[in-house]
């Protein structure tokens, strides 16, 4: 069965094939009930520790039971917001994701003394407990205590940030309000001279239109916008940026990047590589836009022609079952145990397939320890949800050789992996369909999406990581952030990085002001540094074969269980030198002459 129609089926008439089985969780409400009722019972027992965290079978003991309550948690967090997406209309399970809420926020509090108490020992106390075999599960946990303690304020202080958080918080919270609430677009007049509405969801599709007039017409009427609350919204990015100044002075960082990177133990070196690197490549990106002036077939490219389509969209329409098979068939690379994991994931019940009334929108992998993984899909008979199913059984792998590895504590990967096994799927099913077909059109249509990969994921985001990082140095030097600063700054990148084979439109100047992530400051680098990490991880396993597969599948099976920087190496790929993202250009270079060759067939 394949959903192309219009019609959206309710839940309850969801095939059982085509549902996750959350029951595999839990098999009813009354598991469920009873489960919470064991974690509430157990914050009152983890109660009875505080003050006694003084010597290693205290520690142990409290950390075992802080295990126990956190992967009870995560499972009842984890059921009652999956049973939510199902149908967001549905009343009961909208109650169950509250519950369950509460509960994290109640467990996260009752927890919450037992770091700071910890840290508030000599050192030589914990040393001692590091190199005590009775807490040898937990040598990397307290590690990382010991390497974060220089950071860690008086216990009375720490009190005062957290009651800080809150306002920490309003930056964030005031652009979110501005930028989804109350920026309100105007119309634009579509191919067929139709007024349509201009928002965050179709100002995309506008620029994929094959009219350039509407193209512009979008471009211009999005960043006017902007434009007119220009002022406002420097006052909110200067906000966000006082506050970074603010808790990296407070807890003694040399700067708010450094402070950013220490969490995960990685040195400027690998955001400075990234973006020096970068640099040294921006020839190819702006052969790219030489490239799509060509193929497009226009005097001057602009900003609003870098998302036209190159060729007609080839029509492929890919059903579930046979996209199914075309992502086995494309992760063969990565050996039978694999395959046969992912296999069986199709029949067991991992993943909600189509679309259906009240589910939430998008796509996601999650699960909690000790169950298999799960994976939402909307699931259209087209190209790009056959590479979302990808991209989520990449989450959905490595979750599930994490967890089956390790222990719960350390088999949680962190934000900075997260991307690199989805992206790889990714990856090798490019390459599959590439070497899979032959006519020209359609070649053209695959390289251009994986040729605008490269574009937005790795030129586009280090171009914001550098620009995060000018505005932050330049208000630690007491800059003000104006917003003729901010846009001078943003236009000046753009130049840069798109070259003077283009017209880089002044209008563009604006866009710093749209960009959520700058709210979540220092974290964009990690998109281009996952996706150069996935691509040198599939060029070593199409080039290597084996060795370059079990240094992967190792990867996939650490985890969280050491330093992001250090699983990453000791699979292959460093991250504090260039060459994995020299790697990824090459391949990026590769695209581009792929791309320049099928042109000429095309033209004949």
């Amino acid at each position: 069965m394949s959903q192309t129609s219009n019609q959206v089926t309710k839940r309850s008439e969801v095939p059982t094939e085509h549902r996750w089985k959350l029951e595999d969780l839990f098999a009813n409400q009354q598991e469920w009930d009873q489960e919470y009722a064991i974690v509430k019972k157990q914050l009152d027992q983890i109660a009875d520790y505080q003050g006694t965290l003084k010597d290693a079978a205290s520690v142990k003991a409290c950390f075992e039971l802080e295990d126990d309550i956190s992967l009870h948690t995560e499972r009842l967090y984890v059921y009652a917001n999956m049973k939510h997406h199902e149908d967001t209309a549905d009343t009961a399970a909208m109650s169950l994701s509250e519950k369950a809420k509460k509960l994290s926020v109640e467990v996260s509090e009752a927890l919450s003394f037992i770091t700071p108490e910890i840290l508030a020992l000599p050192d030589e106390t914990l040393k001692g407990f590091i190199q005590d075999p009775a807490l040898s599960a937990y040598t990397f946990t307290l590690e990382e205590m010991l390497r974060q303690k220089p950071h860690v304020l008086p216990k009375e202080q720490e009190a005062l940030m957290a009651q800080v958080g809150n306002l920490s918080q309003a930056p964030g919270t005031i652009f979110g309000m501005i930028n989804n609430a109350d920026m309100k677009f105007p119309k634009v007049r579509d191919e067929i001279g139709e007024e349509r509405e201009l928002t965050h969801g179709s100002y995309i599709q506008f620029l994929e239109s094959e009219d350039r007039d509407v193209r512009q017409r979008a471009f211009q009427a999005m960043y006017g916008t902007y434009a007119k609350q220009k002022n406002t919204l420097a006052s909110t990015l200067n906000a966000n940026v006082t506050k970074n100044l603010f808790y990296a002075k407070v807890r003694n960082y040399p700067s708010a990047l450094e402070m950013s990177l220490y969490g995960d133990n990685i040195s400027m070196d690998v955001y400075t590589n990234l973006i020096d690197t970068i640099h040294h490549h921006l020839p190819l990106l702006q052969r790219y836009m030489k490239l799509r002036q060509s193929m497009l077939g226009v005097d001057e490219l602009h900003m609003y022609d870098l998302f036209a389509p190159l060729v007609e969209e080839a029509k492929m329409t890919i059903p579930y079952k046979e996209a199914q098979q075309k992502v086995l068939d494309s992760l063969k690379p990565l050996g039978e145990e694999y395959l046969k994991v992912l296999e069986g994931s199709f029949e067991e019940g991992w993943i909600d397939i189509y679309e259906n009334e009240g589910k939430r929108s998008g796509a996601y992998s999650w699960g909690a320890y000790g169950t298999h993984p799960y994976v939402l899909l909307n699931h259209k008979d087209n190209l790009n949800s056959m590479f979302t199913l990808a991209h989520e059984m990449g989450h959905a792998m490595h979750s599930y050789l994490s967890d089956t590895n390790l222990p719960y504590r350390d088999a949680q990967y962190t934000i900075f992996l997260a991307e690199v096994a989805s992206t790889l799927n990714e990856a090798l099913l490019m390459d599959y369909m590439l070497e899979h077909t032959d006519d020209p059109k359609s070649k053209m249509y695959l390289l251009t999406y994986y040729a605008d990969q490269f574009r937005t994921t790795v030129f586009r985001q280090t171009m914001f990581a550098e620009f995060e990082k000018i505005i932050h140095e330049k208000a630690d030097e007491g800059e003000a952030l104006t917003p003729q600063l901010l846009s001078d700054t943003y236009y000046a990148l753009n130049k840069k990085y798109h070259g003077d084979g283009m017209v880089v439109d002044e209008d563009i100047a604006m866009e710093w002001a749209r960009i959520p992530h700058f709210y979540t400051s220092f974290y964009v680098y990690k998109y281009a540094t996952g996706f150069s990490a996935a691509t040198s991880f599939s060029k070593q396993i199409l080039e290597e074969g084996q060795p370059a597969v079990d240094r992967y599948l190792g990867f996939l099976e650490s985890g969280g269980s050491d330093f992001s920087i250090n699983i990453l190496k000791k699979a292959g790929v460093d991250m504090s030198s260039p060459k994995p993202i020299e790697e990824a250009m090459s391949v990026f270079e590769s695209i581009i002459e792929e791309m320049e060759a099928t042109a000429k067939q095309l033209k004949k």
